[in-house]
């Protein structure tokens, strides 16, 4: 199973990836974790040791070069379209608890130098990671989909899009359902996060009527509180726990793509 979650900065995005990869690997998956945000949260959420120490494969100069035969920032260089990236998993992914994490980093674009070669090897990896690879794949993204292709896209078996309730995250969800829809990515879903009543949830409901929503995790004091002590919220939070699970049973009881 594929699955990419996106949605606002800030509606715990990060935090769903982090619990349904763990909750995937608690039930005997092999999970790989791919932080594709810009902000690069997804191994302290883990809680990797030192997750600052983490490179993002961007910023691997030498790999860069190695593999598209150009450095990053040349101007005007021949690079390699296809480069090698099958053993880069096994060479540079973090592993604990039985979770592999690997770092992407952000999508450059162009201005002071050319950004091609670094782009050319995250679309290639991307792409052997969501096609190649047979295991869980939880893809944290940002609030756009900018790491997934027309290619990548057709091999995601769903993606997820957070919201919290607020304008701001409902049109987010919008904003990333159509850039979804336009490259291909038909099977969209959404969660509902810090959730504090039925009003909430009958504002979710309400305001997005064409998406499926999986679950709605309700607002708990205890998930702030293991971000500060550093802990899990599903090692505190029974709700989330709880909610989680629930989530976890209908992804894996979803039929399979056709």
């Amino acid at each position: 199973m594929k699955l990419a979650i996106s949605g606002k900065g800030g509606v715990g995005k990060t935090l769903l990836s982090a619990l349904l990869a763990r909750e995937f690997s608690r039930n005997g998956f092999t999970v790989l974790a791919i932080d594709a945000d810009p902000d690069t949260n997804l191994a302290a959420a883990l809680r990797f040791p030192h997750p600052e120490n983490i490179v993002p494969i961007s910023e691997m100069k030498d790999l860069i070069y190695e593999r598209t035969g150009a450095k990053p920032g040349e101007v005007g260089s021949m690079y390699n379209l296809s480069p090698k990236v099958d053993d880069i998993p096994e060479k540079y992914a973090q592993r604990q608890n039985g979770i592999r994490l690997m770092v992407m980093g952000r999508l450059k674009r162009g201005g002071g130098g050319c950004y091609c070669p670094e782009n050319s090897l995250l679309q290639s990896l991307m792409a052997h990671l969501l096609v190649a690879r047979n295991e869980v794949v939880v893809l944290d993204m940002a609030a756009g989909i900018e790491h997934l292709t027309r290619a990548t896209a057709s091999a995601v078996d769903l993606l997820i899009v957070v919201v919290e309730p607020g304008s701001k995250s409902v049109d987010t969800a919008l904003r990333v359902k159509k850039l979804a829809q336009d490259i291909g990515l038909k099977r969209i879903a959404a969660v509902g996060n810090k959730m504090r009543n039925a009003d909430d949830r009958k504002f979710m409901l309400s305001s997005l009527p064409d998406f499926e929503f999986l679950g709605f995790i309700p607002y708990d004091p205890s998930i702030i509180d293991a971000d500060i002590s550093h802990t899990l919220p599903v090692d505190s939070s029974q709700p989330a726990i709880k909610e989680i699970q629930n989530i976890y049973q209908k992804l894996v009881e979803m039929p399979s793509r056709s």
